[in-house]
């Protein structure tokens, strides 16, 4: 079974010498399918055209194009680097071997050949590649399924964030399209700063994959708010804004929960409870829930504040009209270094028309507020 797989192979052959062509060919020609060419230039066409050789046979010394020239252009395409080369010369000096064998030969055999060793090592030859070859499509088979599981766990993540994301805006007067909108908001801000000496160790390309599947859960806490609160149409009293506060604590607990669950602590759950918890929280301290200041907010939940707050500016609500872009721009750079960050509004500043397109690509329909009404009716009638 073995002899009768290897029979199957094919041969190359490349000598200039039609006579050593002739004696190698009587040679291999009841044992496997053989091919022969009498130049560089024809070896490489053979090569490359159609089902490549499975093993090249290569004379050393040819005019136009030597042997080790045909070696190295074999051996930097990626459709024939594969194949075994076995140099047939009469050049027996060490340096021609080493030379040979630097190119990616596998084997070198001298003239006048030994025709039992030259078949014994062809056959060797052969056998190594068959291995080889199994090898390596267990590898790509390995390596395909390795993709797939990893894209089912990211479909899996962002399934699991959209449909959380998606309960809270089921009870909160703002649409889908808000998630939407802050999502490619901090995205963009990120992108801006990742080459920013203040922020560059932390936003790697990564990371901000990451950021950018985990801002939809900034509001996650909303949930746990009783609806009174959550969708009065007006000023909070005192009492309802200290309620409405602890949204950022119960976000983060409901994300720990899921992390627990989960068994494992895991990245995107890590910047979410971050962009959960401190989102509300002001460079000058004075923002909720630990009065953080400064560099001590963390990065995420310093971008989406900016993002949350251009969105809660300028979207339409059931209950009031949008803010014109430019007015909004206006307010946010008036923050600048009270509400945020001073880098990340010199950020926002440059890609304040981005926002624009952002926010007019995830426009709310008149179809969308008229949903999100009658929504907040039926619970409020609740």
């Amino acid at each position: 079974m073995e002899l009768e797989l290897i029979a199957r192979k094919t041969v190359l052959l490349v000598d200039d010498s039609p006579d050593n062509l002739v004696l190698m060919n009587d040679l291999l020609k009841d044992l496997y399918k053989v091919k022969v060419a009498n130049s560089g230039e024809k070896a490489l066409r053979i090569a490359s055209t159609g089902q490549p050789p499975d093993v090249v046979l290569l004379d050393v010394m040819m005019p136009e194009m030597d042997g080790y020239e045909v070696c190295r252009r074999l051996k930097a395409d990626p459709a024939t680097r594969n194949i075994p080369i076995i140099f047939l010369t009469a050049k027996t000096e060490v340096e021609d071997e080493k030379l040979g064998l630097d190119l990616g030969a596998v084997d070198y055999i001298t003239k006048p050949i030994s025709p039992p060793i030259t078949l014994a090592r062809v056959r060797n030859h052969l056998m190594l590649k068959e291995h080889a070859d199994f090898l390596r499509d267990q590898n790509e088979y390995l390596e395909q399924e390795v993709r797939e599981r990893t894209r089912e766990v990211v479909a899996i993540q962002d399934v699991t964030i959209l449909a959380m994301a998606s309960m809270a805006e089921t009870r909160d007067s703002e649409t889908g399209n808000h998630i939407r909108r802050t999502q490619f908001y901090v995205k963009a801000l990120a992108e801006r700063l990742k080459g920013h000496p203040r922020f560059g160790a932390v936003l790697t390309d990564s990371y901000i994959n990451l950021l950018f599947k985990s801002a939809p859960l900034h509001d996650i806490g909303k949930v746990g708010i009783p609806d009174r609160i959550l969708l009065k149409p007006g000023r909070f009293e005192p009492h309802e804004f200290e309620i409405m506060k602890t949204h950022t604590t119960l976000g983060r607990a409901a994300i720990e929960h899921a992390e627990r669950s989960l068994g494992t602590p895991m990245a995107f759950l890590s910047i979410a409870k971050e962009i959960a918890y401190s989102h509300q929280e002001k460079w000058d301290g004075s923002g909720y829930p630990e009065g953080l200041a400064g560099a001590k907010i963390p990065v995420s939940a310093r971008l989406m504040a900016v993002a949350d707050v251009y969105d809660a500016l300028i979207s339409r609500r059931v209950y009031k009209d949008g803010m014109p872009h430019e007015k909004a721009v206006q307010i946010i750079i008036e923050g600048k270094g009270k509400h945020f960050d001073p880098d990340v509004i010199d950020a926002f500043v440059g890609l304040q028309e981005e926002f624009r397109a952002i926010a007019a690509r995830f426009h709310d329909t008149d179809h969308d507020m008229a949903e999100k009404k009658a929504q907040i009716e039926r619970l409020t009638k609740a």
